[in-house]
């Protein structure tokens, strides 16, 4: 008897087909499971293309290049891929190397160019990873991050930041002088007019933490020296020509109008690039890539679902009006509520599910409204994303908003 006299018999038939039935479902539940990743499980609004589970988009063949904005224009979120932000023409995205993103390689440039097609400006934060000690300096990596297109890059993440729980942050001047040499090659080596973020700054208490901020300024200063002597010797890099991230974590805005460490950052670096914070030249220096609301260990009651809510819409006003205020870019952090370390994080615009939050999160949706005057007409909101989305159309805020929030 012949292999093909075999293949004959309806018993031998029927399990070949079974067998192939078992192998084409597992490789399709290997894609769907481990690479649809978040982009397969994140809601999905009109207005931005709806990504296929687990399947990698076709490359291509040109790149979408949106005309570049002054900063006073660059005001955005903290996004995540399928989620539509409506009204808001800027996200914040991550690199892999940020450690829970999968957009690198062909999926990176595919989904800016979706953004892009869609009007919408990407921020991508290249961090220096969990495992810098031996990926810091790798170069593929760096093209790779900078061939996606994006609008703008941060090069680093909290680098100088000073905490045994998260040690792997701290990067020495020196070694972070040459991650961010290599960075900003690759990035103007694609697109010599990018604009490139000198990492980010550790939060601290602007108008406060006076020491910890003079700390910053070292830091910069030392990066400097080794940027002029051990990467470029006898060079004469200077970060005052750089553009700092800066992120900011307080409750502004409560428990009263006045507390607002943002306006404070904004009064000590303007005064190391030696510019008026009021002349709308600080943003050419200054990108505020995390604005955001602190909601534990910074005096507030984390069990007062009320004041929470109450430090949290607040916080969104005051730094949106001192950001634009003073023409610097700026991004709220973040666009959803998350999980992290054990503890829910309710400082997104979206709840963790990506559906809308009312004004006051802890209230039912319509609770509260606010009526706006926008240069288009009146405009009422109910939840927090039509709030930033109105806001920055430069809508203002009817006078008793502060009662009715707080």
């Amino acid at each position: 008897m012949n292999r093909f006299s075999v293949l004959k018999k309806p018993v031998t038939v029927l399990f070949l087909l079974l067998l192939l039935s078992s192998v084409v479902l597992s490789v399709i539940t290997y894609r769907i499971v481990v690479l649809g990743g978040r982009i397969a499980s994140q809601p999905v609004a009109s207005g931005m293309p709806t990504p296929t589970p687990g399947v990698m988009p076709t490359p291509l063949p040109t790149h979408t290049t949106l005309p570049a904005q002054s900063p006073d224009k660059v005001l955005g979120v903290e996004g995540n891929v399928g989620v539509n932000y409506t009204g808001i023409s800027w996200v914040r995205l991550a690199y892999p190397t940020c450690g829970w993103s999968n957009l690198s390689g062909t999926r990176l440039q595919n989904t800016i160019e979706r953004y892009h097609e869609a009007g919408i400006r990407v921020l991508l934060t290249v961090c220096q990873g969990p495992d810098h000690t031996s990926s810091l300096y790798n170069t593929a990596t760096l093209k790779d991050a900078a061939q996606g297109n994006a609008d703008a890059v941060q090069c680093g993440n909290e680098e100088m930041k000073q905490d045994a729980s998260v040690s792997f942050l701290y990067i020495p001047p020196d070694q972070f002088a040459k991650f961010y040499d290599l960075c900003t090659q690759a990035v103007h080596a694609v697109h010599a007019n990018t604009p490139v973020l000198l990492g980010s700054l550790d939060p601290h208490v602007g108008g406060v933490d006076y020491q910890p901020l003079v700390d910053q300024v070292n830091y910069l200063d030392q990066m400097q020296t080794a940027m002029n002597t051990s990467v470029h010797p006898d060079g004469t890099w200077s970060w005052h020509t750089q553009t700092l991230g800066l992120i900011d974590s307080w409750h502004n805005g409560y428990p009263d109008a006045s507390v607002n460490s943002l306006k404070g950052l904004f009064d000590f670096w303007a005064r190391q690039f030696n510019v008026d914070a009021n002349s709308g030249k600080l943003g050419q220096h200054l990108w505020v890539v995390e604005g955001t609301g602190c909601f534990k260990g910074c005096g507030l009651n984390t069990n007062n679902a009320s004041q929470v809510a109450s430090a949290h819409v607040l916080t969104l006003i005051t730094d949106v009006q001192t950001a634009m205020k003073d023409k610097v870019p700026f991004f709220y952090f973040s666009g959803e509520d998350f999980h992290d370390q054990g503890v829910n994080w309710p400082i997104g615009i979206l709840n963790s599910n990506g559906h809308p939050k009312p004004l006051l999160q802890n209230l039912p949706m319509g609770s509260r409204s606010l009526n706006l005057s926008c240069p288009t007409g009146p405009v009422t909101v109910v939840n927090q994303l039509q709030l930033l989305a109105q806001m920055y159309q430069h809508c203002t805020l009817p006078g008793n908003y502060y009662k009715l929030l707080s």
